[in-house]
């Protein structure tokens, strides 16, 4: 029997087990891929405080090891279902089931997929959702990101050091990433910005993947872009199928009031998997302190 179990091992999750542990919690984290989350598929990061500049991987391993260091005990698995009787049940897609006296949810986001003819058919034969994991592969080629957030800016930067040219195309005329990002987009000569375009389908040769037609989305013409790999980075919605519990809104996300409490006793939500405003690494970490914490205090007055 666990004092929390902890589903996610993000940012979120990771700072709530550090939380839990300093208040004396047993504590079990399970992460169903990759311990530190999407910091592991995050090449660079410019705005995390206290670090002018600190790669997505190393900031992970060092979250890891602070967690460790309060002997935290994580698992690998996915979670299927959790039931939220007074004592909380989560089931493993395994077969495995964990008890415990409460729940922080901090399962994070999962990326959109492209959805245009054969998108899903070449997933990981020409298109990427993460530039770290693959970049390697389309070195001294050229490729295409789609998307004009910080993610999709991020990686165009760090894909420009590895192939010959990035073409970033955007739905509309202006990017929905932070202006220094931008500006440093704009001014590497490897990057071309293609404006008011969407994807509409891939170009096949021989069973490989070596164009993309696109459209204006005002004058409806379309054009091709010679390229070996496609990278979209087109949002993301909460990884909560596993909820079958009144707890989430319309789009899926988890509702919590200020204390990361959820309507239900006992279970607590972190992250980018709740409703709020801004995903960011340092907002997630401070989720998962504020529902440690509060806990913390439901569990003194209510054991």
């Amino acid at each position: 029997m666990y004092d929390v179990i902890i589903i996610g091992g993000g940012p979120a999750g990771l700072s709530a087990s550090i939380y839990a542990a300093r208040g004396n919690l047993k504590a079990l984290i399970i992460e169903n891929e990759s311990i530190g989350g999407k910091l592991t598929k995050t090449y660079e990061i410019e705005n995390y405080p206290g670090f002018t500049k600190v790669g997505g991987g190393q900031l992970a391993d060092e979250l890891y090891k602070h967690s460790q260091a309060f002997n935290n005990e994580i698992i690998i698995g996915n979670v299927n279902k959790i039931e939220a009787d007074k004592i909380k049940k989560v089931y493993l897609d395994d077969g495995q089931i964990f008890q415990s006296k409460t729940l922080i949810i901090a399962s994070g986001t999962k990326e959109n997929h492209l959805e245009i003819p054969n998108s899903e058919e070449y997933t990981g034969r020409g298109i990427s959702y993460c530039a770290v994991c693959d970049g390697f592969f389309y070195r001294n080629k050229d490729v295409v990101i789609i998307g004009g957030g910080n993610s999709a800016l991020e990686e165009a930067l760090y894909l420009a050091s590895i192939v010959n040219k990035i073409y970033i195309i955007i739905r509309r005329n202006v990017f929905r990433a932070d202006e220094s990002i931008v500006e440093k987009v704009k001014a590497n000569p490897k990057i071309e910005i293609i404006v008011n375009h969407l994807p509409k389908e891939l170009i096949i040769d021989n069973d490989r993947l070596v164009g993309l037609e696109i459209i204006d989305v005002k004058s409806k013409e379309t054009q091709i872009i010679n390229c070996s790999g496609i990278f979209p980075y087109i949002g993301a919605r909460p990884n909560t199928d596993f909820i079958d519990l009144d707890i989430l809104d319309e789009k899926g996300y988890i509702i919590t009031d200020t204390n990361m409490k959820t309507k239900i006793d006992g279970i607590y939500a972190a992250g980018d998997v709740i409703n709020k405003n801004l995903r960011q690494v340092v907002t997630a970490t401070n989720d998962g302190a504020i529902a440690a914490n509060s806990i913390i205090n439901y569990l003194n007055n209510e054991y």
